[in-house]
């Protein structure tokens, strides 16, 4: 197995970016790690176009989600397991799953990636999705205080994967 020539830690063979660090590989020419920015202009499309698409099931006599969900302790900090979030969960893991971009990332050219660069299966994408649509906040500072250097979400390096920016 190589080693990361930034961290000096044991790289998987396939790696573009050093699950330690977040360094650049060799086999990560081409690739770039997609700014903060526009991560979060693709998930504010996500949740305006989820918002629009959801809005029908608070209408009087339409609600169908059952009321407990919403009723859930909040005993952790930032965190809402609210029914629209496991529609919100289903959305990204379905469309990053399958075509390894929701429309907001279509949009603003980015996608998610293996750490090799290659795409992500479903259980990849479940798992970096449970961080964006139930901690959201967590998520985000967490990733920022324990990977400053890599540009993940807690949930992405859980899930070892990478948002890249796309070039056609």
């Amino acid at each position: 197995m190589p080693f990361c020539k930034n961290c000096g830690k044991e790289v998987p063979e396939d790696a573009a970016f050093c699950p330690e660090c977040g360094a650049k590989m060799g086999s990560a020419e081409g690739f770039v790690l997609a700014p903060w920015g526009d991560r979060f202009i693709a998930w504010l499309i996500d949740i305006i176009i989820l918002s629009i698409a959801l809005s029908w099931l608070t209408l009087p006599g339409v609600y169908w989600m059952p009321r407990t969900w919403g009723m859930m302790p909040r005993m952790i900090p930032f965190a809402n397991f609210g029914g629209n979030n496991v529609l919100h969960f289903l959305y990204w893991t379905i469309m990053e799953g399958v075509y390894g971009q929701s429309v907001g990332k279509m949009v603003m050219k980015i996608q998610v990636a293996r750490l090799g660069g290659g795409a992500i299966n479903m259980g990849k994408s479940a798992i970096q999705s449970l961080g964006k649509a139930f901690l959201l906040p967590l998520d985000c500072i967490l990733g920022w205080i324990l990977y400053p250097s890599r540009d993940q979400r807690l949930f992405n390096s859980l899930s070892q994967t990478v948002v890249l920016k796309k070039y056609d």
